[in-house]
């Protein structure tokens, strides 16, 4: 009786493992689908057939609509930046698709839901050890590991894995209806949600005066539109005069002010508290890498208010020089932030959804090129070329 009662508590508890792979089974995915690889560093993608990752618990299948390509993606596969990341790989960071396939153990997602797909992938039992979805490894072993053996394929692809908590559904009736975005359109949200973590990362005020600098790049013309939605009134700097006016003509309320950038820390200085009338309260420094001998951030510095605070986001290779003396005596805080978090991946999906920040063509972009995978040569050209805040390029399937 005793073996008989454990036998059956065996085959029992077997139960919900076996309607688990039922479940997975009723979902249907393709054999096979093409996806762009790189089978060595610095080697040329190709477009080519491969197998479709199956659905895993704790994960999901979403079928490719439109996936971003970032401005500096040809220096990385190229290996100008000598990103680190495991090779063969499939590259790609964030994209819009749908719902395809999804582990037993998810209660939110359904097929053919429309969700954004993000890239910052977290060790469940580690949240510290983080990577770039199809763009770096991070810099820990645990990182490295998640990479190589877990979630090695990116987004450009015709259907990528993703954990559950990578995949966040979207209103798509509000909008794409109600709204007009297009796919294109959301899948530029990214670039939002990087910024909007170093600005939350300082807590940003309705009301306060912030510099970004630069803000004539990508990131920078984001931070812009994100501040804004954010209830500030922003300085923009940059050396392009042009795409400073560009950037201060979407705001005819005179909330986006612009100060050209001319290495004269003094002259800088004056600008900005002219600009500010007074003293900024904050500044947000997202420079490229080859800004780090930029004399910008002093005169942040300089112009900031007793308490200010400074979001450190830039590239910078190397090392760059603060006034101390002034850092002290104001009681200024600077904070490094590297990308965000998941809430703040949800702050800005609900600045969207309620029209309070737009995004793609309706917030002023253009679309520089949406290309096909077939075309990945031309799209990275494209989006080399078109570095800038106004302009975007896409690719898909």
């Amino acid at each position: 009786m005793g073996e008989q009662h454990r036998e059956e508590t065996h085959a029992e508890r077997r139960i919900p493992f076996i309607s688990l792979l039922v479940k997975i089974a009723s979902q249907s995915l393709p054999a096979t689908h093409y996806a762009l690889v790189q089978r060595a560093h610095n080697e040329p993608l190709e477009l080519k057939s491969v197998p479709v990752q199956e659905v895993l618990p704790g994960s999901a299948v979403v079928k490719i609509v439109s996936t971003p390509v970032v401005s500096y993606a040809k220096e990385v596969y190229n290996g100008t930046r000598n990103y680190l990341y495991p090779s063969p790989f499939t590259p790609g960071t964030m994209a819009i698709g749908r719902v395809v396939a999804f582990g037993h153990d998810s209660t939110n997602l359904q097929e053919g839901q429309l969700v954004y797909v993000d890239c910052m992938i977290r060790s469940r039992d580690n949240p510290s050890d983080v990577f770039l979805h199809g763009l770096h490894e991070g810099f820990t072993p645990g990182t490295r590991k998640l990479m190589s053996e877990v979630w090695r394929d990116g987004c450009w692809a015709g259907y990528c894995r993703i954990p559950l908590e990578n995949v966040y559904p979207l209103k798509e009736g509000l909008l794409m209806k109600e709204l007009g975005y297009r796919e294109t359109d959301l899948a530029t949200i990214g670039r939002y949600m990087v910024v909007y973590g170093g600005l939350k990362d300082i807590n940003l005020q309705a009301g306060e005066t912030i510099a970004v600098a630069p803000a004539t790049g990508g990131f920078g013309g984001a931070a812009v539109m994100v501040a804004i939605a954010m209830g500030a009134t922003v300085i923009a700097m940059g050396r392009n005069e042009s795409v400073l006016a560009n950037i201060s003509s979407k705001f005819e309320d005179g909330r986006v002010k612009v100060v050209k950038m001319t290495g004269d820390v003094e002259q800088d200085t004056r600008e900005l508290r002219k600009a500010a009338r007074g003293p900024i309260d904050a500044a947000f420094d997202i420079a490229p890498p080859m800004a780090a001998k930029s004399t910008h951030l002093k005169a942040c510095i300089s112009a900031m208010r007793h308490g200010g605070r400074i979001s450190l986001m830039a590239g910078l290779q190397g090392d760059s020089s603060i006034p101390y003396h002034a850092v002290m005596h104001k009681d200024l805080t600077l904070k490094g932030k590297w990308m965000y978090g998941r809430d703040e991946v949800l702050g800005v999906i609900r600045l969207v959804e309620t029209g309070v920040l737009k995004i793609g063509e309706p917030g002023g972009l253009k679309i520089a090129g949406n290309y096909p995978y077939k075309d990945w040569e031309k799209a990275l050209d494209a989006a080399n070329t078109n570095s800038g805040w106004e302009a975007f390029v896409v690719m898909r399937p």
